[in-house]
């Protein structure tokens, strides 16, 4: 059966936006034990198990590596930038990017990336497939290496593009419509800049700036009070049931989800499985100016994730917030946004 056949309709028409030809040589990789595994990991950080989230369809960490990859196979047709693409969430955990709080990384959200060529070279499937296509682990294991794959904000990659898109079609919060991304997709081209490398651009301005708010208006959310507590409150129950015996850090990276949930929802220690609860059907939480006692509290920064991309003018190319009051405006909310304030709800651990 043809690999898009089994995809939901919606995202299948998404990935043929982002790639009318699907590039066969993919679909071998896909299949691997290891990147399966992906797909019981959902893009939302945990957000998609409360009643505290926005999100209208499940998205797993799987679709979005496959969506990274046609991105960078649409824009340069290189297989070896495609498959760093591909394996570049390979080593993200359960609960994805809670585990980066559990590891005290807030702001950079990077801290499990050193296990990419690991987790590759352990796959006898990928490395078989590597061996095959006569590609070497060291040419797709690092996709920072490559400026489409992956490179720093503010500038546009294959990463920030993809999920910017699919959180904006409702993995997030619904904003766009798949006609909208057709349109923000297709308005952008490769050019290269004046020190050689090659970035991403706009060719039209209103385009860029419809881009933009949506990358403002998701910005916001990423960072949001509900979304910072909900990760850390993953974080630190990955964290008490490790200490107790009944997890493993390397359970988070053979497990899904769904078995690692069945877990919480049957351990009696701690009252984690009551607090689990709580959370799952709480639909805001407390704020407070001073710490709070006797309740389960943070106080944590978030990383500011947001683009302000290339759009090309008669004289060049220039910054979308240097040529838009709006763009320019909605970023600033993003850079401006304050994590002072402490968050709770109304349980706490018990030892």
């Amino acid at each position: 059966m043809n690999y898009l056949d089994t995809l939901n309709p919606f995202i299948k028409d998404y990935f043929l936006i982002l790639s009318s030809d699907f590039p066969e040589f993919l679909i071998d990789y896909i299949k691997t034990p290891r990147m399966q595994k992906q797909q019981g990991v959902s893009c939302s950080c945990g957000e998609y198990y409360t009643k505290m989230n926005y999100c209208t369809f499940w998205y797993s960490s799987l679709e979005h590596s496959i969506g990274v990859a046609l991105v960078v196979w649409h824009f340069t047709h290189d297989k070896k930038q495609t498959l760093a693409g591909l394996f570049h969430d390979i080593a993200t955990p359960a609960f994805k990017h809670c585990i980066d709080f559990m590891n005290k990384d807030y702001e950079r959200q990077e801290s499990t990336e050193d296990l990419t060529k690991t987790l590759i070279m352990e796959s006898k499937e990928i490395m078989e497939l590597l061996k095959r296509d006569g590609i070497r682990v060291d040419e797709v294991a690092d996709y920072h290496m490559y400026p489409i794959a992956d490179n720093d904000s503010p500038m546009l990659s294959a990463d920030r593009f993809e999920y910017t898109l699919s959180n904006g079609l409702g993995q997030c919060k619904k904003i766009w419509s798949l006609d909208d991304v057709k349109e923000i997709y297709n308005n952008v081209v490769i050019i290269n800049k004046d020190d050689g490398t090659p970035e991403m651009a706009f060719k039209d301005l209103k385009i860029a700036e419809k881009f933009v708010l949506g990358v403002g208006e998701l910005s916001l959310l990423y960072m949001r009070d509900e979304r910072r507590f909900g990760m850390q409150f993953l974080a630190d129950i990955m964290k008490r049931m490790s200490e107790l015996g009944i997890i493993s850090v390397s359970d988070l990276y053979e497990l899904s989800e769904a078995e690692i949930i069945d877990k919480i929802k049957n351990c009696n220690e701690c009252n984690i499985k009551e607090c689990f609860k709580i959370w799952q059907e709480g639909t805001s939480v407390m704020v407070s100016d001073e710490p709070v006692l006797d309740k389960y509290a943070v106080n944590i920064k978030a990383k500011r994730r947001y683009s302000d991309p290339l759009v090309i003018t008669s004289d060049g190319y220039e910054r979308t917030s240097v040529l838009s009051k709006v763009a320019r405006e909605a970023l600033e909310k993003c850079q401006n946004y304050s994590f002072d304030r402490y968050l709770y709800m109304d349980f706490n651990f018990k030892d």
